[in-house]
């Protein structure tokens, strides 16, 4: 798995015009960051639910590639619970695993703020595409 070359692509794509940053990536853990800046906020003045739900799902699919040695997944399921509002400046978000099989995984993740602050949660399930390389017959 090369981590520069999966970055690279990121930077043209969501990720990329989100400004997040991969700080940490393991098969149990990632974070990620991102510099709330005012077109990350709402008509409220706090962060969209969108970019944290984005954060998320970004730090989940990451953690999908790392544990499946490059392979990369999709989302199928996505629930979050909004908790603290968030405001501009530094935030990570973090994804944990939870289930795996042969061909899904279900995780978690949270964004905090630089103090701590728990901002929302969420569970995800992701699926792997058949990989057509190596002749995946596994229906898993």
């Amino acid at each position: 798995m090369d981590w520069a070359d999966i970055m690279s692509r990121s930077e043209n794509s969501f990720w990329g015009l989100l400004g997040l940053r991969l700080l940490s990536a393991d098969s149990q853990r990632v974070e990620i960051g991102l510099t709330a800046i005012e077109s990350h906020l709402n008509s409220m003045g706090i962060v969209h639910g969108g970019v944290l739900s984005s954060m998320m799902d970004q730090a989940m699919g990451t953690l999908v590639t790392a544990a499946k040695g490059g392979r990369e997944g999709v989302t199928t399921h996505l629930n979050i619970n909004f908790l603290s509002p968030m405001s501009m400046g530094e935030l990570i978000a973090t994804a944990y695993p939870l289930h795996e099989t042969y061909r899904t995984m279900t995780l978690r993740s949270e964004v905090r703020n630089s103090d701590g602050i728990l901002g929302c949660i969420s569970t995800a399930t992701f699926r792997l595409p058949k990989d057509k390389r190596n002749g995946d017959a596994h229906e898993g």
